[in-house]
Protein backbone atom coordinates (compact mmCIF):
# COMPACT_ATOMS: atom_id res chain seq x y z
CA UNK A 1 0.00 0.00 0.00
CA UNK A 2 1.31 3.49 -0.96
CA UNK A 3 2.39 5.54 1.82
CA UNK A 4 0.27 8.65 2.26
CA UNK A 5 2.23 11.63 2.04
CA UNK A 6 -0.53 14.14 4.04
CA UNK A 7 -2.40 13.37 7.44
CA UNK A 8 -5.66 13.75 7.74
CA UNK A 9 -5.15 17.03 9.86
CA UNK A 10 -2.95 18.34 7.22
CA UNK A 11 -5.50 17.74 4.48
CA UNK A 12 -8.06 19.81 6.70
CA UNK A 13 -5.73 22.43 6.67
CA UNK A 14 -5.60 22.46 3.20
CA UNK A 15 -9.04 22.63 2.58
CA UNK A 16 -9.44 25.38 5.20
CA UNK A 17 -7.06 27.30 3.27
CA UNK A 18 -9.26 26.48 0.47
CA UNK A 19 -12.77 27.90 2.01
CA UNK A 20 -10.07 31.20 3.27
CA UNK A 21 -10.45 32.28 -0.43
CA UNK A 22 -6.80 30.80 -1.83
CA UNK A 23 -7.35 29.31 -5.43
CA UNK A 24 -6.99 25.85 -5.73
CA UNK A 25 -4.26 25.96 -8.50
CA UNK A 26 -2.34 28.49 -5.79
CA UNK A 27 -2.82 25.60 -3.36
CA UNK A 28 -1.67 23.02 -5.28
CA UNK A 29 1.75 24.57 -6.02
CA UNK A 30 2.54 25.55 -2.46
CA UNK A 31 2.02 21.55 -0.99
CA UNK A 32 2.92 19.87 -4.02
CA UNK A 33 0.03 18.13 -5.31
CA UNK A 34 -2.42 17.94 -8.37
CA UNK A 35 -5.61 20.02 -8.86
CA UNK A 36 -7.32 16.68 -8.88
CA UNK A 37 -5.93 15.77 -5.48
CA UNK A 38 -7.38 18.86 -3.61
CA UNK A 39 -10.52 18.46 -5.28
CA UNK A 40 -10.57 14.07 -4.29
CA UNK A 41 -9.59 15.77 -0.55
CA UNK A 42 -12.39 18.47 -1.32
CA UNK A 43 -15.51 15.82 -1.92
CA UNK A 44 -13.96 13.24 1.06
CA UNK A 45 -13.44 15.39 3.98
CA UNK A 46 -15.81 18.56 3.27
CA UNK A 47 -17.06 20.31 6.20
CA UNK A 48 -15.20 17.68 8.62
CA UNK A 49 -13.10 19.00 11.41
CA UNK A 50 -10.28 17.45 12.89
CA UNK A 51 -12.30 16.19 15.82
CA UNK A 52 -15.01 15.56 13.54
CA UNK A 53 -12.16 13.07 11.93
CA UNK A 54 -10.68 11.59 15.00
CA UNK A 55 -14.43 10.15 15.96
CA UNK A 56 -14.64 9.17 12.49
CA UNK A 57 -11.99 7.25 12.50
CA UNK A 58 -12.32 6.21 16.49
CA UNK A 59 -15.89 4.77 14.53
CA UNK A 60 -14.34 2.91 12.02
CA UNK A 61 -11.88 1.08 14.39
CA UNK A 62 -15.15 0.06 16.07
CA UNK A 63 -17.11 -1.01 13.78
CA UNK A 64 -13.90 -3.02 12.12
CA UNK A 65 -13.34 -4.77 15.11
CA UNK A 66 -16.90 -5.71 15.93
CA UNK A 67 -17.13 -7.24 12.09
CA UNK A 68 -14.75 -9.16 13.06
CA UNK A 69 -16.28 -10.27 16.21
CA UNK A 70 -19.47 -11.48 14.28
CA UNK A 71 -17.52 -13.54 11.50
CA UNK A 72 -15.82 -15.19 14.35
CA UNK A 73 -19.02 -16.26 16.03
CA UNK A 74 -20.54 -16.82 12.71
CA UNK A 75 -17.78 -19.54 12.03
CA UNK A 76 -18.14 -21.15 15.65
CA UNK A 77 -21.80 -21.26 14.59
CA UNK A 78 -21.51 -23.38 11.57
CA UNK A 79 -18.74 -25.56 13.21
CA UNK A 80 -21.19 -26.35 15.97
CA UNK A 81 -24.33 -26.92 13.86
CA UNK A 82 -22.33 -29.28 11.68
CA UNK A 83 -20.85 -31.16 14.39
CA UNK A 84 -24.83 -31.61 15.90
CA UNK A 85 -26.18 -32.42 12.99
CA UNK A 86 -24.58 -35.75 12.39
CA UNK A 87 -26.35 -38.36 13.60
CA UNK A 88 -24.99 -39.75 17.02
Amino acid sequence: MARKRYTEEQIIAVLKEAQAGVSIPELSRKHGVSDVTIYKWKAKYAGLEVSDLRKLKALEDENRRLKHLVADLTLDNQALKAISSKNW
